[in-house]
């Protein structure tokens, strides 16, 4: 069982930065691939950038490429989502989600285990 928790949303101003995290119990979390989702109100969930199991493969949403960066440290159980340059688009209830086998990255039916969520709000 992996149980996710995240962590680093907030409130901010557009053009500014946070730092999500997503962090683990579970003791095989090295080798599951893991991604960041958001849903904002009223809107499906959506994908926002993944990460494969030993950090050496990334993929990202067009709507985010070059200014979210995802990244890992498998020593201490934690995937990141580096934010920058945030916009009121952004704003967002973001989930992180694991899973162990393929699938499509941005699908979010291929993903076997999600957090609570953390809100970001971006205001303008």
């Amino acid at each position: 069982q992996v149980q996710l928790v995240e962590s680093g949303g907030g409130l901010v101003q557009a053009g500014d930065s946070l730092r999500l995290s997503c962090t683990t119990s579970g003791r095989t979390f090295s080798t599951y691939s893991a991604s960041w989702f958001r849903q904002a109100p009223g809107k499906e969930r959506e994908f926002v950038a993944a990460i494969n199991w030993s950090g050496g493969s990334t993929s990202y949403a067009d709507s985010v490429k070059g200014r979210f960066t995802i990244s890992r440290d498998n020593a201490k159980n934690t995937v990141y989502l580096q934010m920058n340059s945030l916009n009121v688009e952004d704003t967002a209830l973001y989930y992180c989600a694991s899973r162990m086998y393929g699938g499509s990255w941005d699908e979010a039916r291929y993903y076997d285990y999600w957090g609570q969520g953390t809100q970001v709000t971006v205001s303008s």
